[in-house]
Parts: C-alpha cells; sequence; structure tokens
C-alpha cells in the first residue's frame, strides 16, 4: 500500500520559521508530500525569517499583500488554494499549520470531502480550528527535547503490541504495511500516542528500537515495516503445506502444484528468505511430511507415521523402482 499524500500550507503571518524543520518531519509518519506551499506578504520584514527556509526545504512562496490594514490577506489565498488543491483530487489529505481560527470552517469542509486534515499550531491555537482537524499538533511540543518532561501516558510495550497486530492483520489481508500508515493506525487507536513522549524524535527510530521486532526496509518511494521474524510466517506456511497434503486423502500432493497453492495464497512467498534456495528443500524439513520421489521430474509430498501413507510411500517407491529399471532395460 503506498503512502497517503499529503498538501501543506502554512499561514507565515502567524507560524514562526523555527518550526519548519519539525513540521516537515511530522509529516512524514502520515505519508509523503506532495505540495508544500507557504503564504505571505514576502516585502515584509516580519516574513524575512523564512526565506532561507524556504529555498532549503523547497517550499513554494506564496505572496499576498496586505492591501488594507488590520486585514489579512494571506488567509484567503490559502483557502482558496486549499480548495484549488482539493478538486485535482492528487492528495488524500491536508497539513494546515496556523494557530488562526480562520481556518476552522476550511478545516472542516476538507474533512467534509474525505480528506484526512493535519493541524498544526502553537499552544494559543483556538479550540474549534483544533477541533475541525483529524489530529491537531502542538508546535510547542514538537521543539521540545528533554524527553524527561514528558509523560508516557501508553507503555512501550502497548504500543509494540499494536503495531505487531496491524502488521499481522495486513499481512493475513495480502498487504504490506507502510510507515505513514502505520502511524495513522496508532494514531487512531490512542489518539494521545507521540514518539516525543518516548524520547525519539520520529516513528521510524522509534521502531527501530524496539527489541530487534521489526525492520524497515524500503520498496520504491515507500518505506515498509515488517515483523524481523519470520517463524510466525513460516508457522502458517507449514500448518498450510500439512493441510493440502492431509487434505489429499493419501494421495499426496505433487511438489509444482504445491508450490503453485502457495504463490496463490502467499503472493509474496520466496523460498530463500527462509534460507532455502528450492522448495524441495523447505518441504524437506517439515516435520510429519515426507517427499517422495515418482520419476526424474515429479516428486510428491506425502505424510509420515501412519500406515496407510508408509504403504503409499512405499507404493511410490516401488514405481519408481520399476520406472528406473524399464528405462535401463530400454537404453540396453
Amino acid at each position: 500500500m503506498e503512502d497517503k499524500r499529503y498538501a501543506i500550507l502554512i499561514d507565515a503571518d502567524n507560524i514562526s520559521a523555527k518550526y519548519i524543520k519539525a513540521i516537515l518531519d511530522e509529516m512524514t509518519k502520515y505519508g509523503s508530500i506532495t505540495y508544500k506551499r507557504i503564504y505571505g506578504d514576502w516585502t515584509n520584514n516580519q516574513a524575512s525569517k523564512w526565506r532561507e527556509e524556504l529555498l532549503t526545504n523547497s517550499i513554494t512562496p506564496i505572496q499576498q499583500f496586505c492591501n488594507t490594514a488590520g486585514k489579512n490577506a494571506t488567509d484567503s489565498a490559502l483557502i482558496i488554494d486549499a480548495m484549488d488543491i482539493l478538486y485535482t483530487g492528487r492528495v488524500e489529505g491536508f497539513c494546515i499549520v496556523s494557530s488562526d481560527s480562520d481556518f476552522t470552517k476550511l478545516a472542516s469542509r476538507l474533512r467534509e470531502s474525505g480528506m484526512d486534515v493535519i493541524g498544526m499550531g502553537e499552544d494559543k491555537t483556538p479550540k474549534s480550528f483544533k477541533a475541525a482537524c483529524s489530529v491537531f499538533t502542538n508546535l510547542e511540543i514538537l521543539l521540545e527535547q528533554d524527553a524527561d518532561r514528558t509523560k508516557e501516558n501508553i507503555s512501550s510495550k502497548t504500543i509494540q503490541d499494536a503495531i505487531v497486530e496491524i502488521i499481522t492483520e495486513n499481512e493475513n489481508n495480502g498487504k504490506k504495511t507502510g510507515l505513514g500508515e502505520l502511524g495513522n493506525s496508532l494514531l487512531k487507536k490512542y489518539s494521545d500516542f507521540d514518539v516525543r513522549s518516548y524520547g525519539y524524535s520520529s516513528l521510524s527510530k522509534f521502531i527501530e528500537e524496539m527489541d530487534d521486532t521489526f525492520t524497515l526496509y524500503k520498496k520504491e518511494t515507500t518505506i515498509l515495516v515488517g515483523l524481523r521474524d519470520d517463524n510466525i510466517k513460516r508457522e502458517q506456511l507449514e500448518a498450510y503445506i500439512r493441510e493440502c497434503v492431509h487434505q489429499s486423502m493419501g494421495e499426496g500432493v505433487d511438489l509444482a502444484a504445491m508450490g503453485q497453492k502457495l504463490h496463490k495464497k502467499y503472493p509474496d512467498f520466496k523460498v530463500k528468505e527462509y534460507g532455502y534456495s528450492t522448495l524441495q528443500k523447505f518441504v524437506s524439513h517439515i516435520s510429519g511430511l515426507e517427499l517422495i520421489t515418482e520419476s526424474e521430474t515429479v516428486k510428491r509430498l506425502v505424510e509420515k507415521e501412519t500406515e496407510v501413507r508408509e504403504s503409499l510411500a512405499e507404493q511410490f517407491r516401488r514405481t519408481a523402482l520399476s520406472k528406473k529399471k524399464k528405462t535401463k532395460a530400454a537404453k540396453k
């Protein structure tokens, strides 16, 4: 599953440039950033501190002159652009960075259209705007570096178990788990969850330190999260193979057909990930099963430890031996 795409729209009139790195880092846990725009009057000295950050972080500045004293024209420009972006259909969510209540209606309207709305602002941000957002993050907290001053409301073990549950559920449905998707799922489950409360600057660092339970890897432009230990998945594979053999009612299952069944049920199955070069070597190590060679090209998987299976195995051996003898006789 690909990460969700977000548009970040920043109100430079109400937000300090010191927050920009924290804002961009925070958004990585939600998905990829498609639009980065900031609105302000760049002829004003008040906005001068933003200029260096715009170039460094590739943010598009939108000029909006203040035509009337006391009126904030920046708000209108940001709202118009947000609606234009909404109707392009190129994003699944918005991040509105402002401490201004004027964006409350915009946040509500975007959510009515099925958009995720991530709000960010200072502690002074009115409650109305906070409530209108799907998630609101306090910018002062983003800059907080002292982990001892933050309190853990949820135990690390609880979060770890939740991550395992999310990944396992996705695997059972044949899906991969993206880092952005995982962050969203955790926030839906625990609305107060924040990795900074545990002394980490990002969700990826938090996950990497969890007793080697998880692994992070990149597929194209998406960061995926998986279970580092494949034992659970291997047990599922072995159980499925045993079930297929058992359902054959004593006839056994052709090895090639077993391979097709495995790939149909587990499209991402790769035998090399389990330390084996071939499927034959993999199934040979499954307890309770036996691999019988019928011919040079045909191998069949049968159950062990029952008279019926042993008889069948012996029958296959005799058939194979008879074929070999006939082949040798024909060559002579």
